[in-house]
């Protein structure tokens, strides 16, 4: 190692003493251009020499011609070299298509020197001297070329090898020995930040272990994903280069590598790419949603595309995670127009700033209103109904963050219960056609407030079967990215140095990304009938604690704690899907099953919510939660004070 750093030494002294300031920087064009010709004179002198070899009193006689020729060689190649411009590109970046560009520059001489030779030959016999013969062009054209791709290839290796500077050394191997993997190795190559050094490429495929891809092995992953070898060679990091990886063989290969203590970093699909090329920056660490993703649900649009295209359709909380994605989703569908609502000003802005302005939406040219106000204000709700008459109705606003609304019960429910109300009864006078309300997971069996409101709210919603609208249901579990999700609260810890806090555990949740459950919504809402509630398959459970340990490995701290601080007001170690009274039935779409659950009279519903409302005036707390527990008895408060108004 010392006598490489010795070296580099000596080159960059060398080279300083020689270019000065151009060694950190770029040659001037012209420099470049007098390089290339002075190659040509090389290759020129190279083929006199291998064909005078054994002529050499022959070369002292035709001097004369062999100057002729080596001067209008020259004047050949200096003007295909202006007119291709092959010498404005930078040396030290050479590249595939820099390589094409000089063997069209070399192409292009030959057929200006064939053909003035022919010219001469046929116009001028007395002045065919003045060009070389045939074979002679074609010689000196192919030697230029070598002698130039070569060359350059020289200098771009000499120049990332001594005089780059290099501030971090990587020690890394690329899992995937394809394509990509090859790819992958020479944007890394490329990258002025870092020196990556590749000890080794692994691939599972047999055709390729035991082979070398730039001089580097190619091995089989135990080979290579093992303490000993990764300790041996210093290895820090791994780059998974095979996009096409399936999601459980990805997770189950990012898994091993934190559990090797590596970083582990992903190439992005080549649909990603920039205009087909990999760029370094596109490397990126892995996340913990990279391990939390399942194989992709795949939609059909067709129920979709019947259900919204043509239509006024509605969405309440469009400014929410999950409002302004299913109002993303919509637009997709060409609906007639697009009423988006919500109460928070600044989001509702940001929202109609993007659709307005980003594509796709820009370019739809989709009329759309951008409302902001509160679903439990009946006077602007009406006003609203009754200005666009919506058709298709996306109910997503709602009170969610749990601890929250356990100290705030009167909120709760006149928000979720009674601002839920008020929209499903201007609906139903305003003939909308469907309703679909945004659900949770929370509201089965529910042990706080806020599931016990969204359960009455799904109650009163399904006792209005019979008002010539479709009302459909849909629950679902824990979002990625949305607001108030474990995962950018574990960021935010992860900033401040830790700890990271998990109230238990032993807790579970159920996760799926906002686009997959918009979609799922969409569908749901498409396929449903009257007092349908579907839920979703949320995959399989994921342990918070778990989570937390696997975010502090990617993050590459050390020491960060893991602090239990105990459930939270209302929090379930486990969420469910479905009631124990409930059963599901399979519908068309394998990811969506239908929940039949039981029936409440309309009649029954109505006088419990009147004295729900009546005890909502009372401002009690305690009133207002005996009254929820009173409409829905599955409802036990757990690690709440409403615990001692359980049976």
């Amino acid at each position: 190692m010392h006598k490489i750093l010795l070296m580099k030494r000596l080159f960059m002294e060398i080279a300083r003493t020689l270019f000065g300031k151009h060694v950190s920087g770029s040659f001037p064009k012209w420099w470049v251009l007098i390089f290339d010709l002075l190659l040509v004179v090389f290759s020129y002198i190279l083929m006199v020499f291998i064909k005078y070899y054994n002529q050499l009193s022959y070369l002292s006689r035709d001097y004369e011609v062999v100057l002729i020729h080596l001067v209008s060689v020259l004047i050949v190649f200096a003007v295909c070299f202006i007119l291709t411009g092959s010498f404005k590109g930078l040396i030290r970046y050479t590249g595939f298509n820099d390589i094409t560009r000089l063997a069209w520059t070399c192409c292009s001489a030959f057929i200006v020197l064939f053909v003035c030779k022919m010219i001469l030959y046929k116009l001028l016999p007395n002045y065919n001297f003045l060009f070389p013969s045939y074979f002679e062009s074609f010689f000196i054209t192919l030697m230029v070329l070598i002698v130039m791709a070569f060359s350059r290839l020289i200098i771009r290796r000499i120049y990332n090898e001594y005089f780059r500077q290099h501030p971090n050394i990587i020690n890394a191997v690329i899992y995937g020995a394809g394509d990509a993997g090859l790819i992958t190795f020479n944007a890394l190559y490329q990258d002025t930040s870092h020196q990556y050094l590749i000890k080794s490429f692994i691939d599972d495929s047999s055709a390729k272990i035991g082979k070398t891809i730039n001089g580097i092995p190619i091995k089989k992953p135990s080979a290579v994903l093992n303490r000993e070898f990764l300790e041996k060679n210093n290895i820090s990091t791994m780059i998974m280069a095979m996009p096409s990886l399936n999601v459980n063989d990805r997770q189950r290969l990012i898994n091993l590598g934190l559990d090797l203590n590596l970083k582990v970093k992903s190439v992005p699909h080549i649909n990603n790419w920039i205009n087909g090329e990999l760029k370094v920056n596109q490397i990126e660490d892995i996340k913990i949603e990279d391990l939390l993703e399942r194989e992709p649900i795949v939609l059909g649009k067709e129920n979709v595309s019947n259900e919204i295209q043509g239509k006024v359709v509605m969405v309440t909380g469009a400014a929410g995670s999950i409002g302004s994605e299913i109002c993303r989703q919509v637009l997709q569908y060409h609906p007639k127009r697009l009423v988006l609502l919500d109460q928070a000003e600044s989001p509702i802005y940001d929202l109609q700033f993007e659709l307005k302005n980003n594509e796709p939406y820009k370019s739809l040219c989709i009329p759309m209103e951008f409302i902001v106000g509160n679903v439990k204000d009946e006077v602007k709700m009406t006003e609203v109904f009754e200005k666009f008459h919506p058709q298709v109705l996306y109910h997503a606003a709602a009170y969610k963050h749990v601890p929250l609304m356990e100290d705030f019960p009167y909120e709760a429910v006149f928000v979720n219960v009674f601002g839920t109300k008020i929209v499903a009864d201007l609906a139903i006078r305003c003939g909308v056609e469907k309703f679909v309300m945004v659900s949770t997971d929370k509201a089965v069996n529910p042990t706080n407030v806020m599931g016990a409101t969204k359960r009455i709210a799904e109650i009163y919603t399904q006792s209005r079967q019979a008002e010539g609208i479709k009302f459909v249901t849909t629950r679902f579990g824990n979002v990625l990215g949305s607001n108030g999700s474990v995962i950018p609260l574990f960021k935010k810890q992860l900033a401040k140095g830790g700890p990271l806090t998990v109230t238990d555990k032993n807790i579970i949740r159920y996760f799926m990304t906002i686009p997959e459950a918009c979609s799922l919504v969409l569908e749901a809402g498409a396929i449903g009938e009257d007092d349908d509630i579907f839920v979703f398959d949320m995959g399989e459970p994921v342990k918070i604690y778990d989570m937390a340990s696997k975010m502090i490995k990617l993050s590459g701290l050390q020491n960060v704690e893991i602090k239990i601080t105990g459930l939270r007001p209302g929090e379930k170690l486990y969420e469910e899907l479905l009631a124990t009274k409930e059963n599901t039935v399979p519908t068309q779409h394998p990811k969506i099953m239908r929940a039949k659950v039981r029936q409440y009279p309309k009649e029954n519903v109505d006088s419990k919510l009147k004295e729900l409302y009546e005890m909502l005036l009372t401002s009690d707390d305690f009133k207002i939660v005996a009254k929820m527990k009173d409409i829905v008895p599955e409802f036990k408060s757990n690690n709440s004070v409403f615990a001692s108004l359980d049976k």
